[in-house]
């Protein structure tokens, strides 16, 4: 299966953000893309009382445009991540959603570990203060694919239980869509994404924010697909961009069948 992973460069301006979106959606698919992917809060990264504003139910119209796209284009979809409206005022989920080529949502994830950081002196930002965590953990098959799909959100990457409840699941794709900080992407996210991919045997793709001058906390971009290796099959370049890789299931299959490791757990 061929998949597309998609860098953006959000900013405040939805419009925007949604139609190039769609632009780069299109290009990934012309391209043979079978499965696409979009970061972290796509349509619009903002502050937080912007994020706030703009949450929409999952039957909202920016969800029905980009399942119009995906029934256009006959591609499953990683719609990044949305804020998705809650029942608490003020605060609303961080949601990851999986579209089907039918224009069907096959999946929603909300995502579980909140970012709290609070350094004297330095940095204080809580996520926690707006976003609501999510419960459920999500995995699931894609039909007239190979592959089982597990779904995790940006922090969530720091967290290795997770992903390890997600392979449990059945999942050897994961999703890992991100805005993540700069500040600890340039030591932390490939080795992050590389030990998930090693540990778990399974693909992991993860669509990321680049840098851009209005963000609160900058990004740090450099979108990764990497094999079930440990090997990165393709990264992005520190601009809004494209990467794309194959997935082959037999090598996955052959590679959890020479080196056991999941076979081999005794806890």
């Amino acid at each position: 299966m061929w998949v597309a992973v998609i860098q953006m460069q959000s900013t405040k301006e939805a419009a925007r953000n949604c139609d190039r979106a769609h632009r780069l959606i299109a290009a990934a698919a012309a391209r043979g893309a079978r499965l696409v992917a979009l970061p972290e809060y796509f349509a619009g990264l903002g502050p937080p009382d912007t994020i706030v504003s703009r949450a929409q139910a999952l039957d909202g119209p920016l969800v029905r445009e980009f399942q119009h796209q995906c029934r256009e284009l006959g591609i499953y979809l990683l719609m990044g991540t949305i804020p998705e409206q809650s029942p608490e005022p003020g605060k609303v989920y961080n949601t990851a959603l999986l579209i089907n080529p039918g224009g069907e949502i096959l999946a929603s994830y909300r995502k579980v570990h909140l970012f709290d950081i609070d350094i004297p002196h330095k940095v204080s930002f809580r996520e926690s203060d707006y976003i609501l965590p999510g419960k459920e953990l999500v995995a699931v098959t894609l039909p007239e694919e190979e592959f089982t799909v597990g779904l995790a959100i940006c922090y969530d990457l720091r967290f290795p239980e997770l992903f390890r409840a997600l392979v449990d699941r059945g999942a050897d794709v994961i999703l890992v869509p991100a805005a993540f900080s700069q500040a600890t992407g340039k030591d932390h996210w490939e080795p992050l994404l590389r030990a998930r991919a090693i540990e778990n045997q399974a693909y992991i793709l993860a669509p990321a924010q680049c840098p851009h001058p209005d963000q609160i906390i900058k990004t740090y971009g450099r979108s990764m697909i990497v094999d079930p290796w440990g090997l990165v099959l393709a990264q992005a370049a520190d601009r809004e961009d494209i990467i794309y890789a194959r997935l082959d299931r037999e090598s996955l299959l052959k590679l959890r069948t020479e080196l056991p490791c999941l076979a081999n757990r005794r806890l």
